[in-house]
């Protein structure tokens, strides 16, 4: 791979692609429905749909890393990134993400005119606003505690699952709503964690963010909450849609997304036994460096969550297509 392609992949939080690109699949398992016509009815708009949403989520992950380069210079954990951002340098990475744009908005014209709803040009100009509101000042959402919730839901679930859905529906069921109720707030739960590691730094710059308004402690136990109340949901959703598919007996298969909630939530009380441990005395630093390491690890749990959704919403496609 081109020195160029390696540094943009870097700068694009490569980690982050699977949750990304889940939400292709959880939009067709959710919208598709027979009969269809499969390259103009499936793949054309899968492609378009997909290639879209994917640009506007590097644009959303080139803004966040220009936004927050000073932050990630006193990470360790972000080394890499910091290397990437210096080889490439802040004008050129500004003309790509223009690039970025102008691309995106191209392939979406092409999907409004296929599919004859203009209403994805509305998702997508909103999707771009807040991608940029969340990093860049004066607004940086991210900084606005509670706000930041809001906007990483609608920017990271709510709008891209809903796009990818409606381009191949025109009616969203009240399970769809339900599961992506779920959905939304399970990634916002994953992604907790990674304010958690960046805590210490965001707190000695006054950088706002949920977690450092509320505190390790509070913020960990409210990850945890997020994490059941959204594993309920996304688990009730799916279960009304197998009731309404050809071969409702497939729900069984919930227990391994099931499992795959109780190994993450299991991550997150080591994350809260750890936050209280930073009121003792002795080895704070030490506790310090443990949370840091472990909320590193997020991205993982992003992975796992995310495989395990889409392995049901699958299952839920094959369900209604039999």
């Amino acid at each position: 791979m081109p020195k160029t392609a390696r540094l943009l992949v870097a700068l694009g939080r490569p980690e982050f692609v699977p949750a990304n690109s889940a939400s292709l699949v959880i939009g067709i398992s959710w919208g598709l429905a027979l009969p269809i016509d499969v390259v103009w009815g499936l793949i054309v708009p899968a492609v378009l749909a997909f290639a879209t949403i994917t640009l506007v989520a590097a644009f959303a992950a080139h803004i966040n890393t220009l936004s927050d380069y000073e932050l990630d210079v006193e990470d360790e954990t972000k080394r890499k990134l910091v290397e990437a951002m210096n080889q490439f340098g802040r004008r050129r990475l500004r003309q790509f993400m223009v690039v970025e744009l102008s691309v995106s908005l191209v392939l979406l014209l092409l999907l409004v005119v296929l599919e004859a709803k203009p209403v994805l040009l509305l998702m997508w100009a909103a999707a771009v606003f807040l991608a940029y509101a969340y990093s860049s000042p004066p607004l940086r959402f991210k900084s606005r505690s509670f706000l930041a919730v809001v906007t990483l839901m609608i920017v990271l679930s709510i709008l891209p699952v809903t796009f990818v859905t409606y381009v191949f529906t025109n009616t969203l069921s009240f399970p769809f709503w339900v599961f992506l109720a779920g959905q939304a707030i399970t990634v916002y739960a994953v992604i907790i964690p990674a304010e958690i590691r960046d805590y210490f730094a965001d707190k000695a710059k006054g950088v706002v963010t949920m977690t450092v308004r509320l505190g390790l402690r509070n913020a960990s136990l409210f990850g945890l909450t997020l994490l059941s109340v959204g594993g309920v949901l996304c688990g009730a959703g799916l279960v009304l849609g197998f009731l309404g598919g050809a071969v409702p007996l497939l729900a069984v298969f919930l227990a391994v997304m099931a499992a795959v909630y109780v190994h993450v939530f299991l991550k997150y009380l080591t994350l809260f036994s750890l936050s209280g441990k930073l009121f003792q005395p002795e080895g704070q630093e030490k506790v310090e460096r443990d949370i840091v390491e472990l909320a590193a690890k997020n991205p993982k749990w992003i992975t796992l969550i995310t495989q395990s959704i889409v392995l049901m919403c699958l299952l839920l496609l094959i369900s209604k297509l039999l």
